[in-house]
């Protein structure tokens, strides 16, 4: 019964979608998800989510596990159905279209090579299951190793490669089919942390090379973030944000979104003034934060949470000029991480702040200090609750 009333609330969700208008969608867009539902175990693993990626762009999915993200890129590559709601790629819709049809190809995070064959006939495998001709083959493997620059690897075998190299062969079997979309599932996650950003790098430059969409799923904020165009920040099954990397962390629209891209300081409160350029926000410990008003700010006296992040605020051991978001407390730690310098400091009993400074091979002040710390009203940002 549960199951019924849950499949049932996605197609109502459906059918009020498509009254607000006429939902075909140009070739512009590769890929669409409109109000789309996954139920597992009578739960909704996806709950009414809209996406559109336009074609050529590198698209992230990005949340923490269990959000539901990978799900979703199931449901793209067919290998889960869309309970409820719609998917169509390149305009048509993949309702009932089997994986093996949909002009899609996925790159998963063990690359999925078989180890007995070489990297041609790791290739070359799918093209011999649809039984083209040799010749046919013969072009493919070969276009497929330049376009991801492994042009006399073709006789090597996986183990007689590098985890980067591994990554190309997988992208080649991928591009050999000549795929509208590129799905990348966790594709730098099996790989060392030195590796991982020099393939980000790689990734980067064959997605510019190649000009396919690329949609990738993964946990990791600085590989979303140097990646892509746009993300998608996902949270218990439902799409938080979507928006530019700078859009995601320069200006999130929950509190999550704010917590999860990066480092970030918190504070509860309540908005007590408004003004035309700024909102005034009283913490639950009494701190008077300023607020510089945008387009997404609260309009109303109403609970928020200010963000402020660890790189934006200032530190003296002088008390400063300003007279806004200027606080006196008391340095807790300090973590040397080589190109920077990380401070905790104390501005309020049970108020802990965290602040990111460049390493300039200044004095570092010794933990007790008593220290000042503010930040710009620019620098913060208010998300209501």
């Amino acid at each position: 019964m549960q199951l019924r009333i849950n499949t049932e609330l996605g197609i109502m969700w459906q059918a009020v979608r498509d009254n607000q208008g006429n939902m075909t969608k140009t070739r512009s867009i590769d890929v669409s998800l409109q109000g789309a539902f996954k139920f597992f175990n009578q739960e909704p693993a996806v709950h009414g989510i809209d996406l559109d990626v336009k074609q050529g762009e590198f698209f992230s999915i990005l949340g923490p596990s269990g959000c539901g993200k990978t799900t979703t890129l199931r449901m793209i590559a067919g290998f889960e159905t869309v309970d409820a709601g719609k998917l169509f790629i390149r305009g048509e819709s993949m309702t009932n279209v089997p994986p093996y049809k949909r002009p899609v190809n996925t790159v998963f995070q063990s690359y999925a090579l078989f180890n007995h064959l070489n990297v041609w006939d790791n290739i070359a495998f799918g093209l011999r299951l649809k039984k083209l001709s040799k010749a046919e083959i013969q072009t493919r493997v070969k276009d497929a190793l330049a376009q991801v620059k492994m042009e006399g690897f073709q006789a090597r075998h996986p183990a007689q490669l590098s985890g980067g190299q591994q990554q190309r062969v997988a992208l080649a079997r991928a591009l050999v089919n000549r795929p509208a979309v590129i799905l990348l599932d966790e594709p730098l996650g099996a790989l060392d942390l030195k590796l991982r950003k020099e393939m980000q790098l790689e990734l980067s430059n064959l997605h510019r090379e190649l000009g396919l969409t690329f949609i990738m799923v993964t946990h990791d904020q600085e590989e979303a973030l140097s990646l892509s165009n746009r993300i998608a920040v996902m949270n218990k099954g439902k799409v938080e944000q979507i928006g530019t990397p700078a859009e995601i962390y320069e200006q999130p629209r929950t509190a999550f979104v704010a917590n999860f891209i990066g480092d970030t300081n918190l504070f509860a409160g309540q908005i007590v003034d408004i003004d035309a350029n700024n909102l005034q926000v009283l913490t639950k410990q009494q701190l008077k934060i300023i607020v510089s008003r945008t387009e997404h700010s609260p309009q109303e006296m109403q609970s928020v949470t200010v963000s402020v992040r660890p790189e934006k605020i200032q530190l003296s051991l002088y008390k400063p000029s300003v007279q806004k978001n200027c606080f006196e407390g008391r340095l807790i730690n300090v973590m040397y991480l080589g190109t920077r310098v990380n401070y905790v400091v104390e501005i309020a009993p049970t108020i802990h702040i965290t602040v990111m400074q460049p390493n300039t091979a200044g004095i570092i002040p010794d933990p007790n200090t008593p220290i000042y710390a503010w930040w710009s009203e620019t620098d913060c940002i208010a998300i209501g609750e």
